[in-house]
């Protein structure tokens, strides 16, 4: 997200410093500033008013592809193999589910490792 980081460096923030406005951590935030880890469209927005910029200005929207190749695979049986082999990108509501879904695990973990951490500290 170069548009993101370049303005970010410009404002003189760091990366620990933009992680709290998203309420994450400074490697969860430094893996969406590198495109590893999808910024949501509520982030889009604090990150763009702590900026002071549109979200628009910031805002850089990924396709997501699957990555195959063309040789010949003896594993697959029958059509398995041209089935795969034509299959070139994941639509954006799978995508959009599963980045949902992974967030919420994410939230999941968090609040276990507090409840993990108070009950080491009784």
């Amino acid at each position: 997200m170069e548009k993101l980081r370049n303005l970010r460096k410009q404002r003189g923030y760091t990366q620990e410093y933009m992680s709290k406005i998203i309420s994450t951590d400074a490697s969860n935030y430094s893996r969406k500033e590198n495109d590893e880890v999808r910024i949501y469209d509520d982030e889009w927005e604090k990150l763009a008013k702590a900026l002071d910029v549109p979200v628009e200005e910031i805002k850089e929207e990924k396709k997501t592809e699957i990555v195959h190749n063309n040789h010949d695979n003896t594993t697959f049986n029958d059509n398995a193999g041209s089935y795969f082999n034509n299959f070139h990108s994941i639509p954006n509501s799978i995508v959009e589910n599963l980045q949902s879904y992974i967030k919420l695990l994410e939230e999941q973990i968090e609040n276990l490792k507090e409840e993990n951490r108070k009950l080491k500290s009784k």
